[in-house]
């Protein structure tokens, strides 16, 4: 039989704020989130709760009234900066709805400082909602305890992105019909891992991915993916080798 988790929890509820935090500042927390602190968590006047707003760190706050659509709290200490994120893009292109929110989810998890939507011969999803995708993340960072948000750029398409790719950012990209290990393509520095739709990239596009001087194609092992667990492999790879996973 499960047993029944301890009340009040043992951590503090955490929530992300768009505002800049500082001690002593004052602020409304409404809409959903205040309904969640005081109908779901059922917190009071004189309760802590965690705040983080990607930008200072996580702060402690202290909550000072709560009404009916909206809960005051007054932020008190710093109790974390903004962690260090690795300088890692996910350039990914959209796949079918609820599994896109997976991989929106498992990006913030896995600690990718951007997620570049890509556009491709192939892709099925042609529209996006960022406002979704964004909640996905933030909720994955508040229960993860996340103090930093990936980036979350408009849809571009592979042609564009490949055209003005940066010189100093190494593209790794999954390919299905292979390539080399990923413990050979990762080096030191900033890179990107890409990412293709359901059906794969065209024969044009994987040969424009190549012509890339910066590009590498690599192999994700003897089985075959779907896009969005090879996201996942691919990142924690990378993190493994390259990024703050690894062993000091």
């Amino acid at each position: 039989m499960a047993q029944t988790p301890a009340w009040p929890p043992a951590s503090l509820t955490r929530l992300f704020v768009e505002t800049q935090l500082a001690a002593g500042l004052a602020l409304t927390i409404d809409g959903g989130q205040a309904h969640y602190l005081s109908t779901v968590m059922r917190l009071k006047a004189g309760d802590a709760i965690a705040l983080f707003d990607d930008m200072s760190g996580e702060w402690r706050a202290v909550i000072e009234q709560v009404g009916k659509r909206a809960v005051a709290v007054r932020v008190e200490e710093r109790m974390r900066e903004r962690e260090a994120v690795p300088d890692l893009w996910l350039v990914a292109a959209p796949i079918k709805k609820g599994r896109i929110d997976w991989v929106a989810e498992k990006a913030c998890e896995l600690g990718v400082a951007r997620w570049r939507p890509v556009i491709t011969g192939r892709t099925i999803v042609d529209r996006l909602n960022l406002d979704r995708l964004r909640a996905h993340m933030i909720e994955a960072a508040e229960q993860c305890e996340r103090t930093a948000l990936p980036i979350l750029d408009e849809p571009v398409k592979l042609a564009s992105m490949l055209r003005d790719w940066p010189a100093d950012r190494a593209l790794i990209f999954a390919d299905e019909e292979g390539g080399v290990p990923m413990v050979e393509a990762v080096k030191p520095g900033p890179a990107a891992i890409l990412i293709g739709p359901e059906g794969g990239f065209t024969d044009e596009e994987r040969a424009a991915i190549r012509a890339v001087p910066q590009a590498t194609g690599v192999s994700l092992g003897p089985r075959i993916l779907r896009a969005d667990t090879a996201m996942a492999a691919a990142v924690a790879l990378w993190m493994g080798l390259a990024g703050d996973w690894r062993s000091e």
